[in-house]
């Protein structure tokens, strides 16, 4: 039997990495991509990301959408409660694990971990502990095209945001900042790779401050902001 899985889609590269292996893993039934929406403002939490796009990103993965939709701002009470109606649903069609994309952050998978313990729901980490440099490398070399969305200045130079996940863009990366942006220096969106029917063209819009981070809009091509 294999085993029913929901991803958890942040509409980034490690998202996109992890559900490639997914998708390769015999024992694994993918059946959803869960991901968590600012209902204010229609994106994908901290990633920015139009919700459209995400919609064409579930379509090209041939996967439905779990949309958890959350207030801006959002308490850790009312983000539990979004999430702990999600695991409901997930064990009523009969979800058995959630994949993560987190790769060697301990407080974050022991915050997984604690959370889901109750729903019997196991959690899956495809890439813990993977070199951050080689998979990098790895995930450009495989086809994956992405584009960083966000940037938190203090950790990165804010001329990057908007630029190309690409081998130019780890050249060029100062060596405090992780390749693969794990410590949150930096977010993408994934438009094309092995994990996609194909590709999703894409244009980058305007730069916009909030919050204290850097934003490079990304609208599908074509379209005007």
């Amino acid at each position: 039997m294999k085993k029913r899985t929901w991803m958890s889609w942040s509409s980034g590269k490690d998202s996109a990495w992890t559900l490639l292996q997914l998708q390769r893993d015999p024992k694994i039934e993918l059946c959803g991509l869960l991901t968590t929406v600012n209902e204010t403002h229609g994106r994908v939490a901290m990633h920015a990301v139009r919700q459209s796009l995400l919609e064409i990103q579930a379509e090209r993965a041939g996967l439905p959408l779990i949309q958890v939709n959350i207030p801006s701002p959002c308490s850790n009470e009312k983000y539990q409660e979004a999430m702990g109606a999600a695991m409901e649903r997930a064990k009523k069609e009969g979800i058995q694990a959630v994949a993560f994309g987190d790769l060697y952050l301990e407080d974050i998978r022991e915050y997984r971990e604690k959370n889901l313990e109750p729903t019997g729901i196991e959690p899956l980490f495809p890439l813990w502990l993977k070199n951050t440099r080689d998979l990098a490398k790895t995930m450009i070399e495989g086809g994956l095209k992405a584009t960083l969305t966000c940037v938190a200045p203090r950790q990165c130079p804010i001329e990057f945001v908007g630029r190309a996940f690409d081998a130019d863009l780890l050249r060029d990366l100062p060596e405090s900042v992780d390749p693969c942006g794990e410590n949150g220096e930096f977010h993408t969106f994934v438009s094309a790779g092995p994990m996609f029917r194909e590709p999703i063209p894409i244009q980058v819009g305007e730069h916009v401050e909030r919050d204290g981070f850097h934003f490079a809009d990304i609208l599908p091509a074509g379209e005007s902001a």
